[in-house]
């Protein structure tokens, strides 16, 4: 399994875009191949952020990646969303959980 973490700055401009754009992609992610689940915060003082994204492989995380409507996006986040981001992909070696 592998992970993608997405830690971004947002811009306080373009928010009705940006809300859209955010819905878009979590419909379009959630049919990729290979995705498993995300989660995502944003802090709403700073603007700080992360996401999260499981794929059960690297080949899965690079078609995301390449995926055209992605592609649009990330440009968008570059002019339109974003002061910041980076992304780091990882593979999972180990997972626990425990629940009470």
């Amino acid at each position: 399994m592998y992970v993608v973490i997405f830690r971004s700055t947002r811009s306080i401009e373009n928010s009705d875009l940006y809300s859209e754009w955010s819905e878009k992609m979590e419909q379009l992610v959630a049919c990729e191949p290979g995705y498993q689940s995300h989660f995502s915060f944003r802090d709403k003082e700073t603007g700080e952020g992360v996401t999260v994204s499981y794929f059960d492989s690297e080949d899965s995380v690079k078609r995301w990646h390449r995926n055209a409507e992605h592609i649009e996006a990330q440009e968008l986040g570059k002019t339109h969303f974003y002061l910041s981001f980076r992304v780091e992909v990882a593979e999972v070696k180990r997972q626990y959980e425990w629940q009470k």
